[in-house]
């Protein structure tokens, strides 16, 4: 879907017109690993952010292939916004990025600035206006915005934009009445939109530091690229160089894809801003990192680097580390692919025990718009995973995975490897029991539903059917970091959350849709509002 706003003289109204409608009408879908088991959904994490500055090159292709290549941190939707010096082009809708996108699509977004984003929904349902970079007009133009993690002050921020003066005349209620969908992401844009009497980048200095959470937004104007990250540093992003530009991405495998070679992260309480007269920096609030372990275990891609430590180098280690802790006599040690494979590849070779792929893996299962059929849903992780019963046949495996986080998965992969023929299944798990909700980013399960919450490790282990079960402790995964353990935020593993929580009636997924009454006057401008001031389809968010 597209939405579009051009640069207005100060103080004007801007209009926000349709330029075009998806031809592809795409119907309620799910992802297939989900539909599969909706009761053992693996942990996922909120959003992929990408955003780019260079006049001369194809900005939208590069935007493309960044959030691409962090496709694994969102599957819900997709979208891209581009700006060529006027006004600011906005395509997203629901789906894979490969799905959303086409080549006419991209041929269509022409400029010098761009911001992607690939979605998963942490606060706020998987629905179209949900979906990124959101987009509001400003008193001389308009800003379009794409956010990693989860904010926890979400009602404290939904106040302030109650609390926008309407003194201003009619712009001013049309960005108080802006406050579209049910995620924070639609509030932190509507307050940065909001600035008469100053820039853009002078309101942001203003509104970051009252921000709580873990975040990392890129967003644009018609001219300009920013980009922040908490004081914390919880969820990662990096700043890239290209030889006409600059990239700021989420992790530096997008940086690898587009060519863009890496300079730093972007620092802890750090903004970074790029325009014609160069980049910028501006530290807004006082470092205090506390990077997200799990996205060591688990999130990140296996080539991309965090704290200078190569995400796949470390996954070898813990595993090196976990067969000195879990010693067993076996004959092969196989991995739960794709996230389980450096680490049984760390265990295979501190344990002396032979490396081999025992499952296959569907490479095409993510995100289907064929719903399976309660038959198809009963094949379970078959459709994912499968067994090379010549492989496994008569033999003591190893069998090593990332997590267990309620454990239907391992209990179904246990029981489907005994019928292939194996003699033993001896579990590993590459991180330490998953016992505390994430916050900031990763929707886990609630901490009810977290197996290792109420039961002890030889519990789990006879629940899911196992011969053995070990999990890596937590202080050889912090080591296998090499980052320093109060540098890092392990509140799933040990419930020491670096960033105060709010009361629990404050927190939660859908937070924002308990409030119907404001959510109805405060929508995203859509493909079929027609302008500002004239008459829109006021059900038209129901409908994309």
């Amino acid at each position: 879907m597209w939405v579009t706003c051009g640069r207005r003289a100060a103080r004007t109204t801007p209009t926000v017109v349709r330029v075009a409608a998806s031809a592809r009408r795409r119907p309620a879908d799910g992802r297939l690993t989900h539909d599969l088991d909706p009761h053992d959904k693996g942990p996922q994490d909120a959003c992929g952010v990408f955003g780019v500055w260079a006049p001369g090159e194809d900005v939208a292709k590069l935007a493309y292939y960044g959030i691409y290549a962090l496709q694994h941190r969102g599957q819900e939707s997709a979208g891209i916004a581009v700006s060529n010096g006027r006004q600011i082009l906005v395509y997203k809708d629901m789906g894979l990025v490969s799905q959303v996108f086409d080549e006419s699509t991209l041929e269509a977004l022409r400029g010098h600035v761009a911001v992607g984003h690939s979605r998963y929904s942490t606060t706020g349902a998987s629905t179209w206006h949900n979906a990124q970079p959101t987009f509001r007009p400003t008193m001389d133009g308009s800003i379009a915005l794409g956010h990693n993690g989860n904010l926890t002050n979400t009602s404290e921020l939904q106040q302030m934009v109650r609390d926008l003066p309407s003194s201003n005349g009619e712009l001013d209620i049309h960005a108080r009445n802006l406050e579209t969908s049910t995620n924070d992401t639609s509030l932190v844009t509507a307050l940065l939109a909001h600035h008469p009497d100053t820039t853009l980048e002078q309101r942001a200095m203003e509104l970051l530091p009252q921000i709580r959470g873990a975040f990392c937004f890129v967003w644009m104007n018609e001219s300009t690229l920013y980009a922040a990250r908490d004081p914390q540093g919880i969820r990662p992003l990096v700043l890239g160089r290209l030889e006409r530009g600059w990239v700021v991405a989420s992790e530096t495998a997008a940086l690898d894809i587009v060519g863009a070679s890496y300079v730093r992260e972007v620092e802890p309480g750090e903004m970074v801003v790029v325009d014609e007269d160069g980049l910028r920096t501006a530290r807004f609030a006082e470092p205090e990192p506390k990077g997200c372990l799990f996205e060591f275990v688990y999130l990140a891609r296996p080539d991309t680097r965090i704290s200078g430590r190569q995400v796949h180098g470390v996954r070898v280690e813990i595993g090196r580390r976990l067969a000195d802790e879990h010693p067993v006599e076996a004959d092969l040690v196989i991995p739960v692919p794709e996230s389980g494979t450096p680490a049984a590849i760390g265990y295979a070779e501190r344990s002396g025990i032979a490396y081999g792929t025992g499952l296959v893996k569907n490479s095409y299962v993510g995100r289907t718009f064929i719903q399976p059929s309660q038959t198809i849903r009963q094949l379970g992780i078959r459709l994912k995973l499968n067994p090379l019963r010549d492989v496994i046949e008569g033999k003591r495996l190893v069998v090593v995975d990332d997590s267990i986080v309620r454990g239907n998965t391992q209990r179904a992969l246990v029981r489907m490897l005994r019928e292939a023929g194996a003699r033993e299944v001896h579990v590993r798990i590459a991180s330490p029991p998953v016992k505390w909700p994430c916050f900031y980013g990763i929707d886990f399960a609630t901490r009810a539903e977290l197996i290792a919450n109420g039961l002890t490790t030889d519990e789990i282990c006879a629940s899911i059917g196992a011969d053995s079960l070990g999990y890596v402790d937590l202080e050889d995964t912090v080591a296998a970091t090499e980052v320093a353990k109060d540098n890092l935020c392990r509140a799933c593993f040990d419930g020491v959350y670096p960033v105060e929580l709010p009361e629990p009636e404050h927190l939660g997924k859908h937070l924002l849709e308990s409030f119907p009454e404001k959510l109805a006057e405060l929508r995203e401008p859509h493909p079929l509002t027609t302008s500002a001031t004239g008459a829109g389809a006021g059900d038209s968010l129901e409908r994309p």
